[in-house]
């Protein structure tokens, strides 16, 4: 029986099968962060030659993919990237996404904006039938902490701070739990609206147009 590590890795390996045929001198890729993204950028590093470079959606993962020999762009110098990949920690069949465990939610959000495809990775443990059993990260100002938090309550949720956890950009994470999320875009909308919300963890607007996820029996893709 394959790992929870093992699963990892063969959603990173379809990811890059994936992307191969995106590959191109001129190309600059789209990377997440956490454990699976992990897992792609250092099998990233056969493929080196054969792109240009890359954009990180955080600190993290620009270390470890400059630390492999892989040249990191500022988003700002790049207009288009053929892909973004990333893991979730929960996606639906709809695609709909909820992230954000690692804390680097918003930088996801954007960078993931500017890619004409996002591929999700993940392991068949993060196909649910609804969002919301994982907490949902809210990124706000630390000044609006409280005032999001009221929010979340009136939502029907329990905010929890994120301990001793300042995001890449400065800010604080509120860990919403106990919500039933049945509708995905909304909710989206609704909170990032609030002010002092940075973003929230909902990636339903924009969902993945793939997911590549690990099974004992193989890769299944939606």
């Amino acid at each position: 029986m394959l790992s929870q590590q093992d699963l990892k890795q063969q959603a990173a390996e379809a990811a890059l099968t994936y992307i191969e045929p995106l590959l191109s001198p001129e190309a600059v890729i789209g990377v997440g962060t956490g454990s699976t993204a992990d897992l792609f950028i250092d099998g990233l590093a056969r493929y080196k030659s054969q792109f240009r470079a890359a954009v990180a959606s955080s600190e993290r993962s620009a270390q470890r993919l400059s630390a492999l020999g892989i040249l990191v762009l500022d988003l700002n110098e790049v207009q288009t990237m053929p892909v973004y990949v990333d893991g979730a920690d929960e996606i639906n069949e709809r695609l709909h996404m909820l992230k954000g465990g690692g804390g680097a939610l918003t930088r996801e959000k954007i960078v993931a904006s500017v890619a004409k495809k996002f591929v999700c990775i993940a392991d068949e443990s993060k196909l649910v039938q609804v969002l919301g059993r994982f907490p949902l990260p809210i990124e706000v100002l630390p000044l609006a902490r409280e005032a999001v938090a009221r929010v979340a309550r009136e939502l029907g949720g329990e905010p929890v701070l994120r301990a001793g956890f300042t995001t890449d950009n400065g800010n604080q994470i509120l860990d919403v739990h106990g919500l039933t999320i049945l509708d995905a875009v909304a909710l989206e909308a609704q909170l990032n609206q609030v002010p002092g919300v940075v973003t929230n963890g909902l990636f339903a607007a924009r969902p993945a147009d793939v997911a590549l996820l690990a099974t004992q029996q193989g890769i299944r893709q939606l």
